[in-house]
């Protein structure tokens, strides 16, 4: 029997139910996994509000490390023994061990521990297609990202550093801010206490910014407009206090012919050669220490319920994760 958390239920962190269940056999084109670490992310909590819906009952998680313990006929890409990571469909990551298709595994390599991949393959892929297919970056560019000390602003400051790439972040805290430091930021805001706009125009000789990196939504999105450069871009890639308000296009041919686009994921790792080059990048600077995984907080499955508690109340920083 394998130990899972599920839902049957909409609603808040207190629907999260442990659950003992039979985990059969890998079918064609799938294998067994035994989890090593799970993944926390804030889309889980997506799933369970139902703000992404799904059909109930459900497994919850969507990014998982661990080894291969069986495979099914016709998977000639893995082996028993092997270690993967993975993130995406189908939901049921927040398990002791499970079964998988194998065309959404990716291979470990040498240098990246379970822990590491489970912190770092949701949020790490995010970065990467971010900042390597989003928009043409050039080093010297400025850039303004929320949420500059969570899970994936941890990640996109080192890697920005990498590019030549000065990041404005903004933060709740005088705590955070002292981690977005760390992690490279160039000049940190505290959101809502600075005049976000206002300090980016000051920052940039009045100019604005390139990109806005948003995964905050509804309460940030009228100041990552204002904080833009002509003809600027606004990725809105999460919504961490709701859905950005219906867009306005004459507002944007006022605000300077500003573009928005609201990526996902998915559709940057729905193609295997994609998937593999930008894991292949993300792992390939970690291993060799450009860029670092800093796991804020480990949790037990049976604390599911605290755990999302944290991750809504923003005590979470960095990376957090599920240790089995």
């Amino acid at each position: 029997m394998a130990y899972a958390v599920r839902i049957h239920e909409i609603g808040g962190p207190e629907v999260l139910r442990g659950e003992n269940i039979q985990i059969g056999a890998p079918d064609h084109g799938e294998v067994r996994i035994r989890h090593h670490a799970v993944g926390l992310n804030f889309a889980d909590t997506y799933f369970r509000t139902g703000v992404y819906p799904v059909a109930l009952p459900a497994g919850m998680g969507v990014e998982a490390s661990g080894v291969i313990e069986a495979v099914g006929p016709g998977v000639m890409e893995f082996a028993v023994g092997d270690r993967v990571t993975y993130t995406g469909s189908p939901l049921g990551a927040y398990s002791s061990e499970r079964v998988m298709p194998a065309e959404h595994l990716i291979a470990l390599p040498d240098g990246i521990s379970c822990d590491a991949a489970a912190a770092i393959t949701m949020r790490g892929l995010t970065t990467a297609y971010l900042l390597r297919r989003i928009h043409p970056l050039r080093a010297g560019d400025t850039v303004l990202l929320h949420a500059a000390a969570g899970g994936v602003g941890s990640l996109l400051l080192q890697w920005a550093n990498l590019l030549g790439v000065n990041v404005i972040g903004t933060v709740s805290s005088e705590e955070k801010a002292e981690i977005a430091r760390a992690n490279g930021c160039a000049h940190v805001l505290i959101y809502p206490r600075d005049d976000v706009p206002g300090r980016v125009r000051e920052l940039t000789d009045g100019a604005g910014v390139a990109v806005v990196y948003d995964g905050i939504g509804r309460t940030t999105y009228q100041s990552s407009l204002d904080s833009l450069a002509r003809r600027g871009l606004l990725v809105c890639f999460g919504t961490a206090s709701g859905p950005v308000p219906p867009i306005d296009a004459m507002q944007l041919a006022a605000k300077g012919s500003l573009f928005v686009t609201r990526p996902a994921l998915a559709d940057y790792i729905a193609d295997p050669a994609e998937r593999a080059e930008l894991a292949g990048e993300l792992f390939g600077h970690v291993a060799a220490g450009r860029i670092r995984v800093d796991i804020g907080r480990r949790y037990q499955l049976q604390d599911a319920v605290a755990a999302h508690r944290d991750l809504e109340s923003g005590a979470t920083v960095g990376q957090s994760i599920f240790s089995l």
